[in-house]
């Protein structure tokens, strides 16, 4: 099957799918309130759009800046704690429990000790993104061949150029690995902060827009919301994806495969 139509069927299957929505909330006559179709949803979206688009902005603008906080500091912290067995053993587990922590055990509090609701929103969407790329960062730099560190260090290369020539090359595609799962997870603390904060009367992004008609029993907009949502996290790993093929093309594995493809 050719590549356009490989990028062609899961529109196809989704148009199916929402054709067959849209014919049985008409065959059932299952009013808006209850499941609107997706002709409902669309005239919602367009209804509000303004006002959707701002809060999408805002959802936006956490998220990025939450992944780019969670990279550089996964990354250092993934780091540090591959120069040394005893800070792995003993600050990993920390890591871990960032991880397991349900975020909204954690906003309440976060959201009374910051005033700001852009910090508090950016510090839970960090917290949800950070652990895979500590963990795929570090699981790179312990699986970095021990016979190359030998020879690296028999032709007297120096810490930066080990580093350079040798570590970022051998933990890059473990790294952006970590990175695609954080992109997803970065979008899932966002909308988990903000309905949380929309339930203390913060009204921050598209979330809390979502949390807000709910409430109201406006099912089609707070769908029209869970569709900006779901297309906003399919763009976000997409342009991950993307970024990952074009720094590993020419030279590793998983990408030179599906470039074949």
């Amino acid at each position: 099957m050719s590549k356009l139509g490989k990028a062609l069927l899961p529109a196809v299957f989704g148009i199916v799918v929402l054709g067959l929505w849209e014919w049985g909330v008409r065959a059932a006559e299952i009013p808006d309130y209850v499941l609107p179709g997706p002709l409902a949803i669309f005239n919602a979206l367009t209804a509000n759009f303004t006002d959707l688009a701002q809060g999408l902005a805002v959802t936006l603008q956490v998220t990025v800046v939450a992944l780019v906080l969670a990279a550089l500091t996964g990354a250092g912290i993934a780091f540090l704690l591959a120069q040394s067995k005893l800070a792995e053993h003993m600050l990993f587990p920390y890591a871990v429990i960032l991880q397991v922590t349900p975020i909204v055990t954690v906003a309440p509090f976060v959201i009374i000790w910051v005033s700001n609701i852009f910090v508090v929103l950016l510090i839970l969407a960090w917290m949800a993104a950070v652990f895979p790329i500590i963990s795929n960062t570090l699981f790179g730099l312990k699986s970095v061949d021990p016979n190359l560190r030998d020879l690296f260090r028999l032709y007297g290369a120096t810490k930066p150029q080990t580093a350079w020539r040798l570590l970022l090359p051998s933990t890059l595609p473990h790294f952006l690995s970590g990175l695609r799962i954080a992109g997803g997870l970065a979008l899932i603390g966002t909308v988990v902060a903000e309905m949380v904060a929309g339930t203390s009367g913060e009204r921050s992004g598209l979330a809390s827009r979502l949390l807000e008609a709910s409430y109201r029993l406006e099912l089609a907009k707070a769908l029209a919301c869970f569709m900006l949502l779901s297309i906003t996290g399919l763009v976000l790993y997409a342009l991950l994806d993307w970024l990952s093929g074009r720094l590993l093309r020419h030279w590793h594995e998983s990408a030179l495969e599906s470039a074949h493809d």
